[in-house]
């Protein structure tokens, strides 16, 4: 193939990616690559804005259930968990999370070198994991089935899917990644309602409740599948890029995204156990993750629709700044009126972070046969976050009996993150008000 030395000095440098200056060791690792110069990017078209489509319909079946984990933490506390902890029964989801983004060490090398071929198994394995959770009555059986085996299927659909809506846009990938993001919020919308309505039926009860669930998703994830192609030829060479933490943006990428998700969960998780203990509805306090989750739709279309025109990083920094006050004020908020409000305010902002760090991760990519690989390293490291942090904010809620420790915690961790998406911008010498 060819190399940068070889092309004329006339050449022109094209937008195919943000920070050429990045590129050092890590382009030359892969000597199978298509050069970056030669790829153009359809910015959409039937066959791109259907992989679009296609990843919210994977995202729907499976972050979205992973966002309403909320009324599953409320239910395993009063039912089948009620002799454990909050922090315990929030270990569940914490695991999930963590073998969600973990998974993306796999899933994302897996996708660049044999395509959309990864997602039907993933998709069958991850029906199987909600199938078994439907019968599951002790912790352990909790843990394997929804937080390990559920995280892990989990993973291997959503790399691929993020990753495949990568290749298709280049201009537009804010736009079109972030209504892939969408689709996660639409299924955190219906799933807790779904959920808590089925749950107060005598004759449905939470094992034909979780299983109905289960079906829907087996449907959506096969039009997802078919959907979902991938546009560029398979990558050979390395299936890891170590060399790619030698990017310093690219670190300090990684670290604010950990610090945001180390402490943007702790409403997904508490925020309905929050509002009962302030006299809210049970039924009530079930639908505030339904708001929380129908604002984070807009959070995540409209502010990757922003991000293209006034950059990634700054939308991603504004998003995680006002997470982060948002959280400190969380407390605060006693009345229905009030939570609903904050519910609705919250999940437009940090709905925005979950569409925007995937965005500036495979931004970072300086091949974009690399994206898969760039997002599911980043992502590994994050998922530690993901895994730490709502077990962290359930010990702190224990030890104080309320929330406002939690919430300085959380809080504090996430404005870090806004902090350390300025000094990303600092280091790539474009400085803090460039549009990247």
């Amino acid at each position: 193939m060819g190399s940068r030395a070889s092309q004329s000095p006339s050449h022109r440098e094209p937008e195919t990616h943000s920070f050429p200056e990045l590129e050092s060791d890590v382009e030359k690792s892969s000597l199978e690559l298509t050069p970056p110069d030669a790829i153009t990017y359809p910015e959409g078209g039937g066959r791109g804005w259907a992989v679009a489509l296609g990843a919210a319909a994977a995202l729907f079946s499976t972050f979205g259930m992973a966002n309403a984990f909320g009324v599953f933490q409320e239910y395993y506390m009063t039912h089948q968990l009620s002799h454990e902890s909050p922090s315990t029964v929030s270990w569940i989801g914490s695991i999930q999370l963590f073998f969600l983004f973990a998974t993306g060490i796999f899933s994302g090398p897996l996708f660049d070198r044999y395509g959309e071929k990864v997602l039907w198994p993933s998709a069958v394995l991850y029906v199987f994991s909600v199938m078994m959770t439907s019968i599951c009555k002790e912790l352990w059986q909790f843990m394997l089935a929804q937080g390990i085996l559920g995280g892990l299927s989990m993973g291997m659909v959503l790399g691929p899917s993020m990753a495949a809506t990568g290749q298709y846009f280049n201009k537009k990938r804010g736009a079109a990644m972030g209504i892939s993001v969408a689709g996660s919020s639409v299924g955190a919308v219906i799933f807790p309602i779904a959920l808590s309505r089925m749950f107060q039926i005598p004759h449905i009860g939470f094992g034909w409740a979780v299983r109905i669930c289960g079906f829907i998703m087996a449907a959506v994830l096969a039009l997802a599948c078919i959907a979902i192609k991938a546009r560029l030829p398979p990558k050979k060479g390395k299936f890891f890029m170590p060399e790619a933490f030698k990017d310093v943006p690219y670190d300090t990428t990684i670290a604010s995204v950990f610090l945001m998700l180390l402490g943007m969960f702790i409403p997904f998780f508490y925020l309905p156990t929050f509002a009962i203990g302030e006299g809210m509805s049970v039924q009530l306090a079930s639908y505030l993750v339904s708001i929380l989750n129908g604002a984070s739709f807009f959070g995540r279309a409209i502010p990757g629709i922003l991000a293209d025109k006034f950059g990634r990083f700054n939308m991603l920094c504004a998003s995680a700044l006002s997470t982060g006050i948002l959280i400190f004020c969380w407390p605060s908020m006693k009345t229905n009126a009030e939570l609903i409000v904050f519910a609705a305010l919250y999940g437009f902002c940090s709905g925005a972070i979950v569409s925007l760090m995937a965005v500036c991760l495979v931004q970072l990519a300086p091949n974009p046969q690399n994206i898969g690989t760039y997002y599911g390293m980043g992502m590994t490291v994050c998922s530690i976050a993901a895994l730490i942090g709502p077990p962290i904010n359930g010990a702190l809620v224990t030890k104080y009996g309320g929330f406002h420790e939690a919430s300085i915690f959380s809080g504090t961790a996430v404005i870090l993150g806004a902090v350390g998406i300025a000094v990303t911008k600092h280091v790539t010498g474009k400085g803090l008000f460039a549009k990247i």
